[in-house]
């Protein structure tokens, strides 16, 4: 299974507090905690971690940050050929406050991020042409995502779209995806609709649908996830378990689904499993951090009956 992610690196920097502040209002935390994040960053540990052949594409400063995080990409596996330094701006930082109902609110400063460029993308043509599943994201500059794409439609490559966070792109992105996976939220952004409940779901990601991608997986954080095709759709029902940090369940999400579409699985399949180490990963602090490895995720999913992967696939082992 090969993946190539062309996205973000970000460092996380995380603060814990009872409640989310009010404008102008200072508030004690309980703890403070750097890692590594960024979405792409994110989505590529996942699919390492879960046993994939995995390249990143992306930009890191010339700072202690940045070589912190390639060393992080270093230790878990992925590819760094294409992790490019870059002097001229500071590695992307964010900043996360989690409250005590494991909701957060973030901000973010992309730095190098904002420089990755078509020509870059261009560089690691090898890599995308030859993975099974190609992931963009938004917090790199659209052009990134669209070269990446083109590169995979014309290898015949498929396409993941996490268009996060929402913002206008152009409409040939939408023809070059075949799975989009926005959150509610983004969903809203992205079509002017509401997403209250299923059928408002539906009809969003129908809009989306109508903008050019293959199919629509809408994540509804507790709601479970929805998979919409021009043929129909498709319920996942969440499961429950006792949430401690929502922080990057979204890219957990997204990471596992190439991962499993690699692997052979429909899209339906790859979703269900998508859905349950999302929700494993919420139940642990921190980002990166509360990613599951293989053996972790596999003895999760078979609570609910199913395996992670089929007993064909080749995983590279860290």
């Amino acid at each position: 299974m090969k993946i190539c992610v062309v996205g973000s690196t970000m460092v996380d920097l995380v603060t814990r507090v009872s409640r989310l502040p009010a404008m102008g209002e200072t508030l004690a935390g309980h703890s403070f905690a750097l890692g590594y994040g960024g979405k792409g960053g994110n989505q590529a540990i996942t699919a390492a971690k879960l046993g994939a052949n995995v390249a990143l594409v992306t930009r890191i400063g010339g700072d202690r940050f940045g070589e912190g995080a390639l060393a992080n990409y270093r230790d878990h596996g992925v590819d760094g050929r294409y992790v490019l330094q870059d002097a001229q701006h500071v590695t992307g930082v964010a900043t996360i406050f989690v409250d005590d109902a494991a909701q957060n609110c973030i901000v973010i400063v992309p730095g190098a991020n904002d420089a990755l460029s078509a020509a870059d993308v261009g560089a690691a043509a090898g890599a995308i042409a030859a993975a099974d599943v190609v992931v963009c994201q938004l917090e790199v500059p659209v052009a990134a995502a669209i070269a990446a794409f083109r590169i995979a439609r014309g290898a015949g490559v498929k396409t993941i779209f996490n268009p996060a966070p929402a913002a206008a792109v152009p409409d040939e992105i939408w023809r070059l995806t075949d799975v989009a996976v926005p959150n509610e939220t983004e969903a809203a952004l992205l079509t002017g609709l509401a997403v209250d409940d299923d059928a408002q779901a539906e009809t969003a990601a129908r809009a989306l649908l109508a903008r050019g991608a293959g199919a629509v997986i809408l994540t509804l954080g507790r709601r479970g996830s929805l998979v919409v095709t021009p043929d129909g759709r498709e319920r996942i029902i969440p499961v429950t378990v006792d949430a401690v940090d929502s922080t990057g369940a979204g890219d957990a999400y997204v990471g596992t689904l190439a991962v499993c579409l690699a692997a052979g699985f429909s899209l339906v399949d790859a979703a269900r499993r998508a859905n349950l180490v999302a929700a494993l990963s919420v139940t642990r602090a921190g980002t990166q951090t509360s990613f599951p490895d293989f053996a972790t995720a596999e003895q999760f999913v078979a609570r609910y009956n199913f395996v992670l992967l089929p007993a064909a696939s080749t995983l590279h082992v860290v």
